[in-house]
């Protein structure tokens, strides 16, 4: 009930927010704006996904993360910032300087704590959130979200003025600067991810709050490029800041990977030695290319069913291996011995049907 009433909530809000911008930028705006900003919106989630390759995470998570930032985020950083901006043009008597605070200061500290808001609740869900790749990918998802939702405004104010203004702002919003919002909210996510893989109390108090700060640091950087310097400041701070930063978040996705294949490997091997998995079965859960290669030979010879069966073998693997991970830092359930058992009996019987094919 409660879930079904913030969910009425949040619509309700997207719902008030798109009627803003309709006034704003008119109906023909916002219909274009909302085709432009949510076509490529399934490829870059496709890509988010994508990155959590060893246990996913439960949609009505990944779907909680996104429309939090494409309802609930939008709307809270819409009217905060349209509030300081105005406030401060009418104290400085300026309505560039209330532009420019805006966008360098309140922005970036109001829109990365509306999307750090979602991370901090569902970071108490300790059975799903692991680590720096689930923290990674719920940033990303909300970001994505705010980002289709904030773009809607933008391709819409791009539509009144020319086509060929909404062509600049779609190549460079759409395809220059993506993941962008997503970037930034990473950092919070690995911040929460650290803390999560953590024992030491300390990084689990820092951890978080010094992440939401280098994503508003970040973001105020991206803005104030642009608002200080112009187009020369942005591209400059593109290649300089926001390509390195993303090329870093690519080798933490790396890194963080690999230490869940790690933990697949430890906390499968008592099922290898048990004899529920063979050496060859094993090896194959334990790293990326293996889970892959299985699951396009199970295609290859039993068709979708086939493959099906096998990606649920790979997540119920996961899943038990990350419940007796979690076991052992301490993060217990009442019910963890019966949660093994089924995750055992699954696997079993699901290993069963891909053998026996």
């Amino acid at each position: 009930m409660l879930a079904l009433a913030a969910a009425m909530v949040a619509l309700l809000l997207g719902l008030l927010l798109l009627l803003l911008i309709g006034v704003e930028t008119g109906p023909i705006g916002l219909v274009i704006g909302m085709i432009s900003a949510t076509l490529p919106v399934p490829f870059y989630l496709m890509l988010v996904l994508w990155i959590d390759r060893y246990e996913s995470e439960p949609l009505w998570m990944l779907a909680t993360a996104f429309f939090w930032g494409a309802l609930v985020a939008v709307f809270i950083a819409f009217i905060f910032n349209t509030a300081t901006s105005v406030a401060v043009a009418v104290i400085t008597e300026s309505e560039e300087a209330g532009a420019a605070f805006g966008a360098v200061i309140s922005a970036p500290i109001v829109e990365e704590i509306a999307k750090a808001l979602i991370l901090f609740i569902l970071y108490f869900k300790r059975d799903e959130f692991d680590g720096v790749v689930d923290g990674i990918v719920y940033a990303a998802m909300a970001g994505l979200g705010f980002a289709m939702t904030e773009n809607i405004q933008y391709y819409g104010r791009a539509v009144m003025e020319s086509g060929s203004h909404l062509t600049a702002v779609f190549i460079l919003r759409g395809t220059l600067a993506p993941f962008s919002h997503p970037l930034f909210t990473s950092m919070t996510g690995i911040g929460l991810g650290l803390a999560r893989q953590s024992r030491n109390t300390f990084v689990k108090l820092l951890a978080p709050i010094a992440g939401l700060l280098i994503a508003i640091a970040m973001h105020s950087i991206w803005n104030g490029s642009a608002v200080i310097f112009g187009g020369v400041g942005f591209l400059i701070s593109y290649l300089l800041i926001m390509v390195p930063a993303f090329v870093i978040i690519l080798v933490v996705i790396v890194l963080a990977l690999r230490r869940e294949g790690q933990v697949v490997r430890q906390f499968l091997h008592p099922d290898f030695q048990g004899g529920l998995l063979t050496n060859q079965e094993y090896d194959r859960l334990c790293t990326i290319r293996g889970r892959m290669g299985a699951s396009f030979r199970a295609f290859s010879r039993g068709g979708l069913g086939h493959w099906r069966a096998c990606r649920q073998a790979n997540q119920i693997a996961s899943e038990l291996a990350f419940h007796r991970s979690r076991v052992a830092r301490g993060i217990l359930s009442h019910d963890a011995p019966q949660r093994e058992a089924t995750y055992q009996a699954t696997l079993a019987d699901l290993l069963k049907r891909l053998r026996e094919s």
